[in-house]
Order: structure tokens, then C-alpha cells, then sequence
């Protein structure tokens, strides 16, 4: 049997953000357990930067495989996933969809396990394709309120926003400053590529969980450092990944729980309404394989 080739149209017409969600909730339960194997990235140097791997081993499943993406060229991604009990290539997904909805799937995940229950106000800052994939993932796991959204180019917002209103369903509106954006907001995401901070920590109102996608790094991070002692509790989904970065992160890993464990009861999270939470996704190894997989078994054969 020849594998499936997929592509960018096959996810945006065959994974649902459901079926994604379900996909990494059971990978990062997975992991925690012990039964997926995912090292930290590793980069091969190529002169110009780097050709990057993440690489997953999901023994109960019976599937193995890896995602590579480079940081020169924007070339598409290409994630590949195996049958481990017969050796056969299952499918390759290349593109630009999958990586994005997958780390959406990873945010609404945490969301859910630490945001305050019920329906969620949403204070987005950013307007590209990872903004863009945290609500559409968000849907699957809890209703949606409002959403205001600001970035440092306002037609970008304001376009943002009548998308997300019809094609999401999601009552967004755009404004003009950060502040607005954030303050008294249920669930906070950042979702930039500055390297300095775009908020102030005591813009975040005591109850609100905040995520962070962007830098987060010592030297280049798009949330300020003095939101760690705001936090009761600082997460992420990969403490092995958190604690490679080439540069040190931000948060300290050391305090850091990780987002496995709180799944699985084995780490406390929110433990009062009025806590301040605050997730730093890295994208754990093996949760491409996982959405991958999960694609294959919706595609029609």
C-alpha cells in the first residue's frame, strides 16, 4: 500500500478542531504516562539556519514519526508518521496547516484545564495564523462569549475580526490598544513575534488565565517577565523542551508543572477563581504525529 499524501487542503477539509484537540489531549496524557516518547528539537545546521525535527514515539498507538521545518527559508513543513508494528509509512502531510492547528489544539487544551469554568471572554493580541488557530481549537472545548482583539496594525485587527465573527461564528471586535485587549478577560492569548514586551503585567485582571506562543526567552519575550510573580501557577507542555531552548527562558523551568501531569491529576493547577495561570506553549514533540494520525483516520479511502 502506498502511504497518503497529504496536503494543506486535505487538513483544512478532513481534521476538525475536535478530533485535533482529542488527538494532543491524548498525547499529552500519553506522555505523562510514559507511553509517548518525544526528546526535545533537535537542529541540524545548514549555514543560512537551521533544519529543525521534532520526533514522537506513541508506543500504545503503534506509531512513530517526526516533523522538520526549517528557520530560512519558510519552507512547507513535512510530518511523517509510521506504523510501528508493520514497519509502513502511513502518510506524509506537507504544508502550512497542520503545525499551527495542532499548537491551537494544544492551547485550547490548556485553556481548558486551567481557565475558570464556563464560557470564556477572549483577549487576543496578534492576528496571524496562530491567533487564528487558538480560537479556532478553543470552539471545540469551551463556548466563546466575546473576543477583543488589538495589534500593532489596527487594519489588522479590524480585518481579524469581521472574519472571526462569520467564519468562526465568534463575536470579535477589534480595538485599538493592548490594554483593552487584555483587561478583564477570562483567557488572555499572545500570539506575536515581538521580542519585547507587548503588555504590563498588572494589565491582568486576578481570575485570568494567559497564554503565551511567541518569544519567551531571556533576551527576546513578548510578555513581561514581572508576570511570573503575578502567577500562581506557570505551566507549559514540554519541561524538556522549556529547558533546551538555546537561549534561557524567560519563567524559571524549575517552578514550571507541566501540563501532562495537571491532566492527568498527578500536579495541582487553578486551585481559586481569583488565581492568575499562565501557559507557555513550546509545542511538545510527537503531538504533530499525533494530529497526523488522527487526519489519516478522517481522510476518506
Amino acid at each position: 500500500m502506498f502511504p497518503l499524501v497529504l496536503n494543506d487542503s486535505d487538513v483544512r477539509d478532513h481534521l476538525d478542531a475536535a478530533t485535533a484537540v482529542d488527538a494532543v489531549r491524548s498525547a499529552l496524557l500519553a506522555h505523562h504516562a510514559g507511553t509517548l516518547h518525544a526528546p526535545p528539537r533537535t537542529r541540524a545546521d545548514l549555514g543560512e539556519g537551521d533544519l529543525v525535527f521534532t520526533t514522537g514515539h506513541l508506543s500504545a498507538q503503534g506509531l512513530f514519526g517526526f516533523r522538520v521545518y526549517d528557520t530560512f527559508a519558510g519552507a512547507e513543513q513535512l510530518v511523517a508518521v509510521w506504523d510501528a508494528r508493520s514497519g509502513r509509512l502511513r502518510a506524509l502531510v506537507h504544508g502550512t496547516e497542520l503545525g499551527p492547528r495542532r499548537t491551537g489544539a494544544i492551547g485550547a487544551v490548556a485553556v481548558d484545564t486551567a481557565a475558570n469554568p464556563g464560557p470564556v471572554r477572549v483577549g487576543l493580541v496578534g492576528t496571524g495564523t496562530q491567533a487564528w488557530t487558538q480560537l479556532w481549537a478553543l470552539r471545540a472545548v469551551r463556548p466563546i462569549e466575546d473576543v477583543t482583539v488589538a495589534s500593532r496594525r489596527p487594519q489588522h485587527a479590524t480585518d481579524f475580526a469581521r472574519r472571526a465573527t462569520e467564519e468562526l461564528k465568534v463575536p470579535t471586535r477589534a480595538v485599538s490598544r493592548v490594554e483593552d485587549a487584555v483587561r478583564d478577560r477570562d483567557v488572555v492569548i499572545v500570539a506575536t513575534n515581538s521580542t519585547e514586551p507587548v503588555l504590563e503585567a498588572d494589565w491582568i485582571t486576578p481570575g485570568t488565565h494567559v497564554s503565551t506562543l511567541g518569544p519567551k526567552s531571556i533576551p527576546h519575550h513578548e510578555i513581561p517577565p514581572a508576570l511570573e510573580a503575578r502567577a500562581h501557577l506557570t505551566f507549559t507542555d514540554s519541561l524538556a523542551q522549556a529547558a533546551s531552548y538555546p537561549e534561557p527562558h524567560v519563567f524559571a523551568t524549575d517552578r514550571m508543572a507541566d501540563l501532562g501531569a495537571i491532566l492527568a491529576g498527578a500536579a495541582p493547577g487553578r486551585t481559586d477563581p481569583d488565581q492568575i495561570t499562565v501557559f507557555c506553549s513550546v509545542g511538545l514533540a510527537g503531538t504533530e504525529v499525533a494530529v497526523a494520525a488522527a487526519l489519516c483516520d478522517a481522510v476518506p479511502q
